[in-house]
């Protein structure tokens, strides 16, 4: 049995734009209810949610039965929290508040076997289907996603340089964190924002490194997806959920007059 491909690694590298969802409910049912909408890519969040590996297990079988690539945010740059979802068997993972070059080196270190890095080698585990894939060790470094958020000015200013460490495959920049960053709590589509975001998202993209984002309109991340920006994400389930929770009362509501 040979390990499988990401498609969403070979999209993103290929520069086909991706479309992706947030999920944050942290339930094996809420997911899957996603997992069939047709989202090119998702992100299993675990640093603001109560999800623990017991649920992102649930939530990756669920997404393994879909056409949708699930990427997990841990909750931290930890090598022993990325060892065990390593393990789970994830495609890829989306690595928060990344400030230096030696934390990017870190992030992908945790993902690679000695002597490229630091993961503990398991043999009989998700990720090789219990022993089953014989190319796992040989293959795993090319199927798996490694994504970086920066999420600060002081970490766009060194975007390249973080960039360009070796295995990662993508940057991802963090709105509302740099929002705050810029004293701008609560303000992601601010235009000060988008104007430290976008010169450094067109700066990644001339050396070919794919970038990525998270906003709520639709119509901005259409336009992000026409510009630089490889993979956005442009939604998030609990959001949709409350939207169409208000929507569906407020027209009944109105319809009483």
């Amino acid at each position: 049995m040979n390990l499988a491909e990401n498609p969403f690694a070979r999209a993103i590298a290929a520069d086909t734009p991706q479309i992706g969802v947030w999920i944050s409910l942290c339930n094996n049912v809420s997911a899957e209810v996603m997992a069939h909408a047709g989202f090119d890519w998702a992100v299993i969040d675990m640093e603001h949610t109560v999800n623990d590996y017991a649920s992102v297990l649930s939530q990756l079988q669920v997404f393994s039965a879909s056409p949708t690539t699930a990427i997990v945010r841990p909750e931290w740059n930890d090598p022993v929290i990325v060892k065990r979802l390593m393990d789970l068997g994830v495609q890829g993972l989306l690595f928060p508040m990344i400030q230096t070059v030696e934390e990017a080196q870190k992030a992908v270190a945790a993902t690679r076997y000695p002597p490229k890095g630091i993961r503990g080698v398991a043999g009989a585990t998700r990720a090789s289907k219990f022993g089953r894939i014989t190319d796992y060790l040989d293959r795993v470094d090319d199927e798996t996603t490694v994504i970086l958020q920066l999420e600060s000015a002081a970490a766009i200013a060194k975007a390249e340089d973080i960039a360009s460490v070796d295995g990662v495959s993508g940057i991802f920049f963090g709105p509302a964190d740099i929002a705050a960053d810029l004293g701008l709590v609560g303000q992601p589509m601010h235009p000060d924002v988008w104007a430290l975001i976008k010169p450094a998202a067109k700066r990644l993209r001339t050396i070919g490194i794919p970038v990525g984002t998270l906003v709520l309109d639709p119509d901005f991340a259409t336009d992000l997806l026409k510009e630089d920006f490889t993979f956005v994400a442009c939604g998030i389930d609990t959001s949709l959920l409350a939207r169409a929770a208000d929507g569906v009362l407020a027209q009944v509501k109105d319809g009483l007059g």
